[in-house]
């Protein structure tokens, strides 16, 4: 799906975002439906470990917020959703630039909302790898993110990163 302008305003502000901004990555597409978006990582003096390669917790900080704030946008001001657990798998040192692809299916959207007017609370396990230029995987990430209703004593954040 083609980037529109408004997900490139989007990314923009994301990209800029200084949290986000000081992990040295950045996202490179977002779709038009904030269903998908993909996030470069380059090996660069920010990066780079004491062995060449890229830190590992760059890597982790560069797609910590992905998922979690493509469901919330889809779930709207109602919900709080946040990263609970994560699991990294390195594969290979990274010594070059790395790409992402973090995807939310609409069909775990519709499920999440079904589960949801059942449960107050729910976790659901996401899956996404860096790749490196070669496109050999370089680390696996298992993201756990938690999804619960708001209570009425918790007001929604005046202005998310994708509003």
């Amino acid at each position: 799906m083609p980037e529109s302008w408004k997900t490139r305003v989007l990314r923009w502000k994301f990209n800029w975002y200084p949290a986000y901004r000081r992990t040295g990555a950045r996202i490179v597409y977002l779709s038009e439906d904030l269903m998908e978006a993909r996030v470069r990582l380059p090996l660069n003096r920010a990066t780079r470990n004491v062995h060449g390669g890229i830190f590992g917790g760059a890597m982790y900080a560069a797609v910590d917020p992905l998922q979690a704030i493509m469901l919330a946008t889809h779930l709207g001001p109602d919900y709080l959703v946040w990263t609970k657990t994560a699991k990294i798998e390195f594969r290979r040192q990274a010594r070059s630039d790395l790409l992402a692809h973090a995807r939310i299916h609409r069909s775990e959207l519709e499920e999440i909302r079904t589960a949801l007017t059942r449960e107050s609370k729910l976790d659901r396990d996401f899956q996404l790898s860096f790749a490196d230029t070669g496109g050999h995987t370089v680390a696996h990430f298992t993201l756990t993110i938690h999804i619960r209703r708001r209570q009425a004593h918790e007001a929604p954040m005046h202005e998310v990163v994708f509003q």
